[in-house]
């Protein structure tokens, strides 16, 4: 007898389109899914994803306050017309970020209400990286939640720490990643936890304590059809591609400029297209001016896939320059592209990517003379390369990395959830055994 479809409130905070990890697994997880015969109705804040036309937007807007246009602004007094928002401002006031947790205020009270006027209408929660206090209320309104976590957001908080270089810019940093106190204890809480590799589980049970049998590792997937080699779009020489959706020390974005620098010295074509937008003052932007880089960077955003396709196909060569990742989208989109990869070893990256020289060729993180030196081993040699690195890291993509399959084990992850939520209802943080799905794509 086959099981019932599933109505699944997901959680999306903050989901850029087209660049950062959130917006693009909201969209592609989503619709896989509905594909599978489930209903999905996603609770979105600014920047709001973009999403399949089969699921729905329930649109919870913030104040807005980090805006592309007015970033950091104050808000007005006549704003302030929940006690969410008066949450919201509070801690922006703070300094602190605060969307995380005055999202999931809103999220809670929107499904209380659900809950209130039609019980039972959705049958698990998804919490896709918030893990604000709100979540703990849903659970105490009946609702099951089960969260992914990408990786632990104190690592990005300790590189961001490392990386300062003034006694007021450490102190701003560390009041900024406050809220990650919030997302240690309230991840404790969860039944579930959904994480997108190995690397990522070990972190999570080291920095946020969550007990390892409560969370399953289930990879991040791509569209092998849409992100595909574009045979008829031609290399344009010298070309490196890479993406960052933030201006933090996390991306090792002044890593990969201090080795395009030194490229430049003997192979002055070099430059970098890099998908995300220009922060002007930034420390990416202070960068390209110290090293003289104004007219071999470019920033590309606002575009749509195909686009970011046809640059992919455009490049000689694509870069992941991290100093951490739990996963890394962008590093199997250029592999599912075809384009030949240089990536460090930071966190999951190895896991991802494949084996040094056979899929990807990798290098120590905050390395720029490595990276460099890979940058010059590539450059020059795309047909090469494609035929080889290239064509091997699409077949590793292709066998590995299937949103169907890593949908279908995340519908196992909440019907766990809601059997455990039947068995413990005022117990939130317990939960059954792992069966480590993603150990077997090493």
């Amino acid at each position: 007898m086959p099981e019932t479809p599933l109505r699944i409130a997901y959680l999306c905070y903050r989901g850029k389109p087209h660049v950062g990890g959130q917006g693009v697994y909201t969209r592609h997880l989503t619709k896989a899914l509905v594909d599978l015969g489930h209903t999905v109705d996603v609770l979105g804040g600014q920047p709001y994803p973009v999403l399949d036309d089969r699921v729905p937007l329930l649109k919870l807007p913030s104040l807005d306050l980090y805006n592309d246009h007015y970033p950091l602004r104050p808000p007005g007094i006549w704003e302030l017309k929940s006690w969410p928002d008066w949450v919201e401002t509070a801690v922006f006031m703070s300094g602190s970020f605060p969307e995380p947790l005055s999202f999931s205020l809103r999220a809670w009270r929107y499904l209380a209400d659900q809950q209130r006027t039609r019980p039972g209408f959705y049958d698990v929660v998804h919490d896709n990286q918030c893990l604000g206090y709100g979540l703990l209320g849903i659970e105490r309104a009946g609702l099951p939640v089960i969260a992914t976590i990408h990786h632990p957001i104190t690592v990005d908080k300790r590189l961001e720490l490392e990386a300062a270089r003034t006694r007021y810019e450490r102190i701003s940093k560390a009041r900024w990643h406050g809220f990650t106190r919030m997302q240690i204890r309230v991840a404790r809480r969860m039944r579930r936890v959904i994480t997108v590799s190995e690397n990522s589980h070990r972190d999570i049970q080291a920095e946020f304590a969550v007990p390892g049998e409560r969370i399953q590792v289930i990879p991040v997937g791509v569209d092998v059809e849409l992100f595909r080699p574009l045979k008829h779009v031609a290399v344009v020489p010298g070309r490196i591609i890479t993406t960052a959706s933030a201006d933090v020390a996390l991306k090792g974005l002044r890593f990969l400029l201090e080795a395009l620098a030194k490229v430049r010295v003997d192979r002055p074509h070099a430059h970098l297209v890099l998908i995300g937008r220009r922060k002007p003052g930034g420390p990416s932007d202070r960068i390209i001016a110290e090293l003289g880089l104004e007219d071999a960077v470019s920033f590309v955003t606002g575009v749509d896939e195909s686009r970011i396709i046809e640059l992919y196909a455009e490049a000689e060569v694509a870069v992941v320059p991290s100093l951490y990742e739990g996963f890394s989208l962008p590093a199997i989109e250029a592999q599912s592209c075809g384009v030949p990869l240089v990536a460090t070893t930071g966190g999951a990256i190895p896991e991802v990517v494949g084996k040094d020289g056979d899929t990807a060729l990798l290098i120590p993180p905050g390395d720029s003379e490595a990276l460099a030196e890979a940058l010059r081993h590539t450059l020059g040699r795309g047909a090469e390369l494609r035929a080889g690195l290239g064509a091997r890291g699409r077949q590793r993509v292709v066998e590995n990395w299937s949103w169907a399959v890593m949908a279908a084990h995340t519908v196992d992850e909440y019907r766990r959830t809601i059997e455990d939520k039947q068995r413990h209802p005022g117990l939130p943080g317990t939960g059954g055994g792992s069966s480590r799905f993603g150990r077997r794509h090493r």
